[in-house]
């Protein structure tokens, strides 16, 4: 169980200098927003969780809230800010460069802010990177783009380097854009840093199109990728129905988790059957998938079938999966075994078929943020900006049950966030496609 320890939230000392927003955060009976600072955001949403503690409440697990402060610990004019992004493409990553750089800038009067070149590669000198200075008119209209206009890499840099790095440039904020590698590297930043003795704030924005970083609502991006896929289920749909034996398969993002998988399902009710990480199937045997699947086409001459690509992973024969840069597994690709095995299956019964295959991942990791994603984009660099400027470090900004609120990196990256087999959401995604509980 989460405990109030492990919500403690590092600073890097007292806030004595008035913020230049101080004038708009008054009273809160009026129409601006004031954080009251004091206070504290339970943790637990039910009164059986927090009774069950049985602890005063003011020692219940609570998070500290994000939002501007009336003093803060950094001297905007003194003040110099990098931004790196890392790991894999995500919708709105130029919608959160842009949100940081203008809050920055234009509120807190911060006059030098560099971006990083290609991830953490762009703190060590031997790989050439320049740096990039971030003004309002270089971003101004970088969210109508996908991708990130700092570029990305995958793999671990030596923390020292990049510590080394943000002393030359005399950084005292920097603010790193990623999933939970990114994080974790970040925290090696951290380490550096307060073995050196420096005052640097680091602030990660979470970055996941997958949506499992734990304790959040939603990372940033994953409205987006769940919108685009649709458009490959309603494609698969199509063409399933226009074909005898028609069977669109479609092989979504998910190395862990299902949620693209199980939202995109819902919101586009066209899939028969939905395949997540989370759930184990079988595909052999008369309750297996690939038999139930044989006679939903024969009863209704199409099917429609929604993977993720980290299911079905034990059926992937061959050498043994390697790694990429950031030690993530390669994964083997289940939507070609899926359909190699559902045309042989249906090959030996008779069955006239026609398969067609969508792997839409790449085009859908780097589109620009829908509406949605990109005003939350926002929010979460004006709460990141808030959080470095009042002196917080080694934490995220996220939104817990529609709450802005500071996170410490250690708890954001000690789990990860999964489909509960035995939850709502999967009910819902058994409910829309009238498949078995479990195919064994």
């Amino acid at each position: 169980m989460v405990s109030h320890e492990d919500l403690a939230v590092r600073t890097l000392g007292p806030c004595r200098i008035d913020s230049p927003l101080a004038e708009r955060l008054v009273a809160r009976e009026t129409t601006q927003h004031s954080v009251v600072e004091e206070d504290r955001i339970l943790f637990d949403d039910t009164i059986s969780m927090a009774g069950g503690r049985d602890l005063p409440v003011e020692q219940l697990p609570s998070l500290e809230p994000g939002g501007p402060r009336k003093r803060i610990y950094f001297d905007p004019a003194k003040t110099r800010v990098g931004i790196v992004t890392c790991g894999g493409l995500c919708p709105g990553l130029n919608d959160v460069i842009r949100g940081l750089v203008l809050e920055l800038s234009r509120h807190y009067g911060v006059r030098r802010i560099v971006g990083f070149r290609n991830g953490y590669r762009g703190f060590v000198p031997r790989y050439g990177e320049d740096v990039v200075d971030l003004t309002p008119e270089v971003v101004m209209h970088i969210d109508d783009e996908g991708g990130t206009i700092l570029g990305t890499s995958r793999g671990e840099q030596d923390p020292e380097e990049v510590v080394d790095a943000l002393e030359r440039l005399n950084i005292n904020i920097l603010f790193v854009i990623g999933g939970d590698g990114t994080i974790r590297g970040a925290m090696d930043v951290v380490r550096v840093v307060g073995e050196r003795g420096l005052k640097v704030a680091v602030v990660g924005i979470p970055k996941t199109i997958d949506n499992d970083i734990p304790y959040i609502d939603q990372s940033f991006g994953f409205q987006t990728a769940m919108a685009e896929a649709t458009k490959s289920i309603h494609a698969a749909s199509v063409e399933a129905r226009s074909a005898p034996g028609g069977i669109g398969l479609v092989k979504l993002m998910g190395r862990h988790s299902g949620f693209i998988a199980c939202y995109a399902t819902l919101a586009k009710d066209d899939a028969d059957y939905v395949l997540i990480p989370e759930v184990p199937f079988a595909l052999d045997g008369e309750r297996g998938l690939l038999e139930h699947l044989r006679q939903r086409v024969q009863e209704r001459g199409h099917a429609v079938v929604v993977v993720a690509e980290g299911a079905g992973q034990e059926y992937i024969e061959g050498e043994e999966p390697g790694r990429d840069a950031s030690g993530n597994v390669r994964f083997g690709d289940i939507g070609r075994l899926l359909r190699k095995r559902i045309v042989e299956h249906l090959d030996a019964h008779g069955v006239e078929n026609n398969v067609r295959y969508f792997d839409p991942s790449y085009a859908i990791r780097s589109v620009p943020a829908n509406p949605f994603d990109s005003a939350y984009c926002l929010r979460l660099a004006h709460a990141a900006v808030h959080a470095a400027m009042a002196g917080r470090t080694e934490v995220i900004v996220a939104r817990r049950r529609r709450r802005f609120v500071h996170i410490p990196m250690p708890l954001a990256v000690s789990r990860r966030n999964h489909v509960d087999p035995l939850g709502d959401l999967w009910l819902s995604v058994l409910e829309a496609t009238g498949q078995p509980v479990r195919f064994e």
